[in-house]
């Protein structure tokens, strides 16, 4: 695979798990399906910015904000906290970077689970 299809692909990996990406009112009404789209880079994320949590709304549940590459501008970006409307018998998995063995950092975007 070129370098220029490589690219390609990670940005469309990370155009669908950003926090720009926002689904239609019918999508929302379902829990939403894990796709495992994954991105990998060799930057570690910055620590965790705090934010507030605001009160309980009821029927939601607040997803904390979190650190998003773009590859546009070469650098992490922060993705604020939102509120997620709750799905009954689910709870939300908030995104998150892990770091592989080999050093490179791994971005799960949030979702729910049973």
């Amino acid at each position: 695979m070129s370098r220029k299809s490589s690219a390609l692909i990670l940005a469309a990996a990370l155009a669908l798990a950003g926090a720009g990406f926002v689904a239609p009112p019918a999508a929302q009404a379902a829990p939403q399906v894990s796709v495992g789209v994954g991105v990998g880079i060799g930057v570690a994320p910055p620590p965790p910015r705090f934010e507030r949590a605001p009160p309980p709304r009821r029927g939601y549940a607040w997803a904390p904000g979190y650190w998003s590459w773009s590859p546009r501008l070469h650098r992490h970006v922060w993705v604020g906290g939102r509120w997620m409307r709750v799905h009954p018998g689910y709870h939300y998995m908030p995104a998150r970077w892990q770091q592989g063995p080999r050093g490179h950092w791994h971005f799960s975007a949030g979702y729910w689970a049973r």
